[in-house]
């Protein structure tokens, strides 16, 4: 092998096989080059010695291993006498057999390695050096910080190696060095294997550090964590223990243990990983190796390592003796039998195996019994919610429970499918004489196609796995699934294209997300945890049924007390781990390939002729967009030709798409909840983005279940399709749709580019370039839209008139989300018009007035008018609603000028079926009823400031018609433009009566979430263009004056809340510039980080093209301190209203309502709105009479200004003082009465 081969193979081991990250600074390229070479001249060494070993295995051999045996039989306090001291810690069939040995002088090759280590041994003797006197000025470590590093302990007589101290380092060379292991005994090791190490200086190099890793940050702390390469390998072992390939995942580990330069990525999970798949097989050996290692790396095991030794001598009949001893250095570590049972995370039988072995030496030993633990809700505005003094029991589905059995075993059977086929609503449509043609072509070529793209990823499957196995390569990621599935999952890639070719990056991206979602389902589909969660279901359902006794838990509480009557078993707790980025793009990338180079189809499909020839139907090529040149994978035009005229009438979803058909899984851990076996985490998060679910991890369980119970509260809801609306939608979509109802057109009625201006004369070549461009960028958005629509009428008329459900999840701020993606109650109109709450409930007394109320709403009339008089307006309208709900398409079609037209039809037929029905009381409705908050974000900033003029706008206070804060900004800008036009301002002339509430509506409305002026601009432009009349040439400049006027208007209404914001904004700006990221915990306990970072670029390669993956979120990266400045205060607010929402919902609850969120507007049935009302103000100001402002500023001021390091106050105590004092000085309040939010009718309305 070369040395440039070789030093190929090092760069790639200390990085990534996959990933190569470009560093743009300029100022370190010199110093890392310099840094680098120096890592691979010692690597290299250490190659090259493993080289030489192997050649000379006869020399080296019988050197190395009497001393390795001598040592493993003193090594361990569990070996046993009789198989771990007759073989060596190294493989056996690398042992020598005893009459080989033989004694002969080392080569020149064993001298020239002698003499280049003695040169290394110096130079890190210099070193060791300079970094003591570096170091003895350094702030000596607390010993509170010794505990915070990773469970790293190098060995105590390391000491007498001291770099610091020559002779003892020199005389050490010529002894034998012993170190403690977690066996308890010492180890006797040859000096030559433990050269490397020692001489490293292990606890020299900690003590260096230990200050600064006490105060570590948790973005440099999990950036560095959890990087690309350290998922890549947790990834990878896991795939090769999943496929039973324990020695290629030990060949993987040793490839990065043995370099000090690699090593550092590895951490005790991986050891404990390999260590669990060798206990299987029963391999002691190999378990007492990994324990070495750990010993090695500075590790110290911890109950999953015992855990494994338990198990592993259970399955291998190991000496009672030999347990007696694991069991002693268990407990001697700190560990109690019941911690290995009650902490550790099982699978399978591993719990069975580790109690035989324990009873073998206690035989009267009983695991600790199962109990719940009970942990209190420390949050002060839920401080009573949780005591059982006044028991309240869970409302009751109405469903029996063997209903729900039978809906979770069809919910299982379809997650355990994968995926879902359904049949499209244009299945409806006649079939053409071209169509069945086209059918019957792809009939033909579809399994020539599947056919060929199996035999190809077979090849491929097979070059992969001929690679270097030490390293990481594609193949472990390649064999999880069946080679069937993998072709099922390009074949479905092609059938979904789009006619305009899709990014390279987003196909390669969806194509290892499915096969990384196949994965897992197969994974837990495999193991017994699916038997567990479905007894624990049947349990489960007790609660939730009609026809069982009610109980006063809630679903989480009551999910927890039946896992913990039941704790034999797998651990519930998922051993998922996501793959990265750069991961699934590759894995992608591989298989996109293949599609590219197999799939062929004849040239003369259409039009014959003497010479058919093969030619591929997909096409890599390049576009540019943004700026930016990008890959694009495009079909080839007879394939788009084929796919259109075929119009096939399925369509294929992942499982997890389609809503669910059962209850979800209550939210019980960030990591276990909602659906069955599709993986889910409770906070989704931005690819790349880890710190999340390391917050959620590390918060105290009792934080997290207001979080967790809101979010199952959520996902209880029972849904069911309004078929009346469906078929009406359905009718309009088959017929070419319609734009203004929100129906998109097929992509057939796109726009066509003309080639004659409006006089006739033809158009010039730019001209005509730009109008191809706009029919073309047209098309696109018609194509997307239209699908979109289809997906969701399809899966709706899929759901028929069964119930289903939609469980959710929440982002990192807190704010809910249903986890089904396309058909949900958080889409359009259209969406929302064909949902209906499953459960019905009597209208009572009130319930038609709000039904008609709720009408009004809709359409976007009497806005500024009180209830009774939109009720009054309800009533003289009543002949055209019943219009509309008796003939929706074909009478006087009031319905259609509504701003929300498809919910008015809605709304139409339920009032239309309410007023006829004998008693309007007594009438059972489904319909849900909106209340949205009135400019939400703007509420939140008045009642934290307390701002009277504010509150008033906002409608805080109680008022006799509902203030419209909209027109009120439009009406001061107005003012001002009439002073302006005075003083002679032309833009202000012209704009005289274009000054309406929508023209400044939606500035007003996101100004509170952070629009810029810029952002503000471009909102005002789009709404003047869309005035006829309007003098399109001044666009630009009215804009830019209007938005002047509008913050100018702002900050003189809601003063209180402009310093609220701009304290928020520095206080971010002052944060991010100490190079650390924003944090805050939200009232109900819910820690957030903003992971705005500065962008990293990951090269992802393959044989088509370089891949370029720009991430904003690696917490490896310093803070972004724009978008940490502009985000801050939009996300704080985000938070409060998220905070809101969930306070109302538990307390709904308690209350028995129906209660569903889409943000800040609240769901719920007719009769219960007035209760929903109330319980929503009372929530709102138990809120906000929380210090909230003083709590953030408490916790800012601990976690940003306090234990500082002394370097980081000498070397910015400006900074610092500036952070100091800004945090500590709180916005002041003004004098809003917040107790008359309860008595305003129009907060929520």
């Amino acid at each position: 092998m070369s040395l440039l081969k070789l030093r190929g193979t090092l760069l790639r081991g200390t990085e990534s096989l996959w990933v190569l990250v470009r560093s743009y600074s300029s100022a370190r390229v010199k110093e890392e080059a310099r840094r680098r070479w120096a890592c691979e001249k010692a690597e290299l060494l250490e190659v090259l010695e493993a080289r030489v070993k192997q050649l000379q295995a006869n020399n080296v051999c019988e050197v190395v291993a009497p001393e390795a045996r001598e040592a493993l039989s003193q090594t361990s306090s569990f070996s046993e006498v009789s198989s771990w001291k007759k073989s060596a810690p190294i493989r056996k069939e690398a042992t020598p057999k005893p009459e080989d040995r033989s004694a002969s002088n080392p080569s020149r090759w064993m001298e020239k390695l002698n003499k280049e280590k003695s040169i290394k041994h110096k130079r890190l003797l210099r070193l060791k050096a300079k970094l003591s006197a570096a170091s003895s000025c350094m702030k000596p470590a607390r010993e509170g910080g010794k505990a915070a590093q990773r469970e790293r302990s190098p060995p105590k007589q390391a000491t007498d190696r001291d770099p610091r101290n020559p002779a003892k380092f020199k005389a050490s060379e010529k002894t034998r060095v012993r170190h403690n292991v977690p066996g308890g005994t010492s180890l006797s090791t040859h000096p030559s294997q433990h050269d490397h190490r020692t001489s490293e200086g292990p606890e020299k190099q900690v003590w260096i550090w230990e200050d600064a890793e006490e105060k570590l940050r948790l973005e440099e702390e999990e950036g560095s964590r959890h990087g690309n390469v350290r998922l890549s390998i947790l990834a990878y072992l896991d795939c090769c223990l999943f496929l039973g390939q324990v020695e290629r995942a030990e060949q993987c580990l040793m490839f990065y243990h043995r370099s000090h330069a690699r090593r550092k990525l590895l951490d005790i999970q991986m050891y404990n990983w390999v260590m669990r798949g060798y206990a299987k097989k029963g391999a002691l050996s190999q378990v007492g190796q990994m324990f070495q290692w750990l010993e090695e790396a500075g590790l110290k095991p911890n109950l999953e390592s015992y855990a494994a030794a338990l198990e592993c001598m259970a399955r291998s009949s190991t000496s009672t003796g030999v347990i007696a001893r694991c069991l002693q250095q268990l407990k001697k570590d700190g560990f109690q039998l019941e911690d290995l049972l009650r902490e550790s995370q099982y699978q399978e039988d591993e719990m069975k195996m580790v109690l035989e072995t324990i009873r073998r030496i206690k035989p009267a030993f009983q695991p600790p019994p199962p109990t719940r633990q009970v942990e209190v809700c420390t949050v002060p505005v839920f401080r009573d919610f949780y005591t059982k003094e006044k028991p309240v029991s869970y409302p009751k589905l109405d469903f029996t429970a063997q209903e729900l059995r039978e809906c979770f075993r069809q919910q299982l059977k379809m997650e355990a499918s994968n995926s879902v086929t359904i049949d499209s609503v244009e299945a409806d449509k006649p079939l053409t004489e071209q169509a069945v043609k086209a059918r019957e072509l792809l009939a033909r070529l579809r399994p020539r196609w599947r056919a060929a793209l199996l035999h190809s990823f077979q090849e491929s499957k097979l070059h992969l796995s001929q690679k270097i196995s030490g390293q990481l390569n594609l193949c472990p990621f390649m064999c999880v699934l069946k080679d069937e599935e993998y072709a099922d999952i390009m074949m479905q890639i092609v059938s979904s294209l789009p006619p305009q070719g899709e990014s390279l990056l987003m196909l390669a991206r969806e194509l290892g997300t499915k096969v990384y979602n196949r994965y897992v389902i197969k994974k837990k589909s495999w193991s017994h945890l699916v038997e567990k969660i479905q007894r624990l279901y049947d349990s489960y359902v007790q609660l939730l049924a009609k026809d069982t006794p009610p109980d006063n838990f809630l679903p989480r509480e009551y999910w927890e007390q039946l896992e913990a009557e039941t704790s034999q078993g797998p651990s519930l707790v998922p051993q998922e781990h996501v793959w990265p980025n750069s991961l699934t793009v590759q894995v992608g990338l591989h298989l996109l390939e293949l599609l590219v180079q197999v799939l062929k189809v004849e040239s003369n499909l259409f039009s014959p002729g003497p010479e058919p020839k093969l030619i591929p139907i997909l096409y890599h090529v390049y576009s540019f967009r943004s700026g930016r040149q990008i890959g694009f994978i495009k079909p080839h035009p007879i394939l788009t030709r084929l796919f259109f005229e075929a119009a096939e009438t399925t369509l294929t979803f992942d499982s997890f798409v389609i809503p669910m058909l059962c209850p979800p899984v209550p939210w019980v851990s960030p990591s276990f909840g909602a659906y069955i076996l599709s993986p889910t985490k409770l906070m989704r998060c931005i690819d790349g983005a880890v710190q999340h679910q390391l917050l959620l991890e590390k918060s105290p369980r009792g934080n997290l279940f207001l979080v967790m119970d809101a979010l199952n509260q959520l996902g209880n809801c029972p849904w069911k399709v309004n078929q009346a609306i469906l078929e009406v939608v359905i009718s309009i979509f088959n017929d070419k749709g319609d734009e203004k109802l929100d129906v998109p057109p097929p992509p057939s009625e796109a726009p066509q580019p003309t080639r004659l201006a409006l006089g006739g004369t033809p158009l010039t070549k730019a001209a005509l370039k730009r109008e191809i461009t706009q029919c073309r960028k047209k098309a696109m958005e018609m194509f997307s839209l239209r699908m979109d629509a289809l997906y969701k009428l399809s899966i709706a008329k899929h759901l028929g008139d069964r119930a289903f459900w939609f469980p959710h999840n929440m982002d990192f701020r807190g704010r809910t989300y249903p986890c089904p993606p396309h058909f949900n109650h958080l889409g359009n109109d259209l969406t929302r018009g064909i949902l209906l709450f499953a459960e019905g409930k009597p209208l009572g007394p009130r319930g038609l007035d709000w039904l008609k109320i709720h009408l009004i709403n809709l359409t976007g009339l009497k806005k500024k008018s009180a209830l009774q008089d939109r009720l009054a307006y309800a009533n003289e309208i009543l002949e055209d609603v019943l219009d509309s709900a008796d003939h929706p398409l074909t009478g006087r079609k009031w319905w259609m000028d509504a701003d929300e037209p498809w919910q008015a039809l809605a709304c139409c037929m339920e009032i239309a079926r309410a007023t006829r029905a004998p008693d309007p009381a007594a009438y059972i409705s489904h319909f849900p009823i909106h209340q949205d908050g009135s400019c939400n974000g703007l509420q939140h900033y008045a009642a934290l400031g307390r701002d009277v003029i504010g509150a008033t706008s906002v409608n805080l206070t109680p008022c006799d018609v509902p203030q419209d804060v909209y027109s009120s900004v439009a009406q001061q800008v107005e003012l001002f433009r009439k002073r302006d036009a005075e003083q002679g301002v032309k833009i202000a002339q012209i704009l005289d009566g274009f000054i309406g509430r929508k023209v400044v509506k939606q500035t007003v409305m996101t100004v509170v979430y952070g629009v810029t002026r810029y952002g503000g601009r471009l909102q005002i432009e789009k709404r003047l263009r869309e005035i006829e009349g309007f003098p399109q040439e001044y666009v630009w400049e009215a804009s830019h004056y209007l938005v002047q006027q509008v913050f100018t208007s702002l900050r003189e209404m809601f003063s209180s809340t402009r310093e609220i914001q701009n304290w928020l904004t520095d206080s971010a700006r002052l944060i991010a510039k100490t190079g650390r990221t924003v944090e805050w915990v939200t009232p109900l306990g819910l820690p957030v980080i903003q992971p705005y970072h500065r962008s990293k670029t990951t090269q992802v390669n393959s044989s088509m093209q370089t891949v370029s993956l720009k991430s904003c979120f690696d917490a490896s990266q310093k803070p972004d301190t724009v978008k940490q400045k502009n985000a801050f205060p939009p996300n704080f607010i985000h938070s409060l209203d998220s905070t809101h929402m969930m306070l109302t919902a538990l307390h709904c609850h308690r209350r028995g309502l129906t209660f569903v969120s889409v943000h800040d507007c609240y769901w719920t049935h007719a009769i219960t709105v007035d209760i929903m009302n109330q319980v929503c103000r009372e929530q709102f100001v138990e809120l906000h009479s929380q210090p909230i402002l003083q709590q953030l500023s408490k916790f800012m001021l601990q976690k940003y200004c306090a234990n500082l390091p002394v370097e980081r106050r000498k070397k910015k105590a400006q900074e610092h003082h500036q952070l100091l004092q800004l945090l500590s000085t709180v916005p002041e309040r003004g004098d809003f009465d917040l107790q008359k939010v309860k008595e305003s009718t129009y907060f929520f309305g």
